[in-house]
């Protein structure tokens, strides 16, 4: 399970890491739960996010288990400008963008089988 830590460097997608013989390890003990997030600041993803999917996707036919969180709640508040104010976005708007970047993301991962893929909403455990 540890020559996915020399795919995703011969790749690029790792740069630095903290410690990579305890990555290397971890990795090769067994499964390792990891996550990605999105933010629906928008109607759907775009190609920069790919490169996250794909590190899901290669990450998971490599033993392990992804969740994919698209994030409801950090959703509300906009990204970032330079220029100007953040936007916040009203409830329904948000609930659409969750739903088109989950459709985005799905087929790109397995929901079956020992690592299958779990995929999360943040707004589930913070709102009311």
């Amino acid at each position: 399970m540890t020559a996915i830590v020399d795919e995703l460097t011969w790749r690029g997608l790792i740069a630095h890491a903290t410690d990579e013989d305890a990555l290397r390890k971890a990795l090769a003990d067994g499964p390792v739960t990891f996550y990605c997030g999105f933010d629906p600041t928008a109607a759907s993803l775009h190609v920069g996010h790919l490169v996250q999917v794909l590190t899901l996707r290669r990450l998971q036919q490599a033993g392990h288990r992804p969740l994919a969180l698209v994030g409801g709640a950090t959703g509300h508040i906009g990204d970032p400008r330079p220029t100007a104010e953040r936007t916040l976005n009203d409830p329904e708007t948000i609930a659409e963008w969750v739903t088109r970047l989950r459709a985005q993301i799905e087929p790109y991962l397995s929901f079956e089988g020992d690592n299958a893929a779990t995929m999360v909403n943040n707004l589930d455990w913070t709102g009311a």
